[in-house]
């Protein structure tokens, strides 16, 4: 079983900040989601920003989410580098 979500924040480039249960720390790029379906609801900011960790996972004020494996598996590491953090 992968890590699951622990905390989450929004950025302002249609991305998520991501710790896992395990530690680590991730990005997650929401906007190749943006023009499919339901996801395209997540262009409205006020919607996207409502974004919550919820049950290992996370989920948007109108209850869409998305599985804790993709956020885990499909988003970019973060390390800690000379004083900041850095894609991995």
């Amino acid at each position: 079983m992968n890590p699951r979500v622990k905390k989450v924040h929004p950025n302002d480039d249609y991305a998520l900040s991501l710790v896992f249960d395990n530690g680590e720390k991730g990005v997650f790029d929401v906007s190749p989601y943006l023009n499919n379906g339901i996801f395209s609801q997540l262009k409205d900011r006020g919607v996207f920003n409502s974004v919550r960790p919820f049950l290992g996972s996370i989920q948007w004020e109108n209850g869409l989410d998305l599985c804790p494996d993709t956020l885990y598996l499909d988003s970019d590491r973060l390390t800690k580098s000379s004083g900041g953090l850095s894609a991995a």
